[in-house]
């Protein structure tokens, strides 16, 4: 044996714990950087009157609308981080890989903000956003493969949780692919974007309400049974 040749030893729990641990701090860090990197893009209103002032304001009216829709992606894209990585005790599989892609979306969106409220192209410029948002989406979703598979969270994790990541992110990056196809069509194709807390809610109830009718029906297997006939 070369005297080079070392033997590997799997990480001991604590330390996958706090490379798990890191990499949701890291993420939580960059999240707030996109965030700040959103804001700085703002315009600042000009005008030495209240007339010219709110003029000011109604002429960049399309960047501040786009700053709060990047917001709240953006609040909405971490809120599920959140949810999730809460229970994630170590890393492994293509996990941190699959983060620094989801991270990197994330950061281009304040890019991709820059690019929706500039003039013309719109189709292309509409695209280019909803693209960038679907794929933070579709990462996420591999990412939360990627936990399930590998069995990267703790015990006592609720069993609901992953379902209700995936639904929400699922809604998500559904929604802005549905609206790329749509812009060629129509300008209210952001519509689609609006309409995602809506579908969300919809789409939670029908799972709360299915979940619901299987435990009531599981409950009340044992007295069915109890309650029929013993055969001789």
């Amino acid at each position: 044996m070369s005297v080079f040749t070392q033997k590997v030893v799997p990480a001991d729990p604590d330390v996958r714990m706090v490379a798990a641990e890191r990499l949701t701090f890291f993420a939580d860090a960059v999240i707030a950087i996109a965030i700040t990197l959103l804001a700085l893009e703002l315009p600042m209103p000009a005008g030495t009157t209240n007339a010219e002032l709110l003029h000011s304001v109604a002429e960049h009216r399309g960047e501040y609308i786009a700053f709060v829709i990047s917001f709240v992606v953006i609040g909405a894209h971490w809120d599920g981080h959140h949810r999730v990585f809460r229970y994630v005790t170590s890393l492994g599989g293509r996990l941190s890989r699959l983060s620094m892609y989801w991270l990197l979306m994330q950061v281009v969106t304040p890019f991709a903000t820059k690019v929706l409220t500039g003039d013309g192209a719109f189709q292309v410029r509409f695209g280019f956003y909803a693209a960038v948002q679907a794929a933070a989406g579709l990462l996420f979703l591999l990412m939360v493969r990627e936990i399930r598979r590998n069995h990267l969270y703790r015990l006592g994790t609720p069993p609901g949780m992953f379902t209700n990541a995936i639904v929400r992110t699922g809604v998500l990056a559904g929604a802005f692919l549905v609206s790329i196809p749509m812009s060629f069509f129509t300008a209210y194709s952001y519509l689609c974007w609006i309409a995602m807390p809506v579908v969300t809610a919809i789409v939670m109830r029908i799972l709360r309400r299915r979940a619901a009718s299987i435990t009531t029906g599981t409950g009340s297997l044992p007295r069915t049974q109890k309650s029929s006939p013993t055969t001789p």
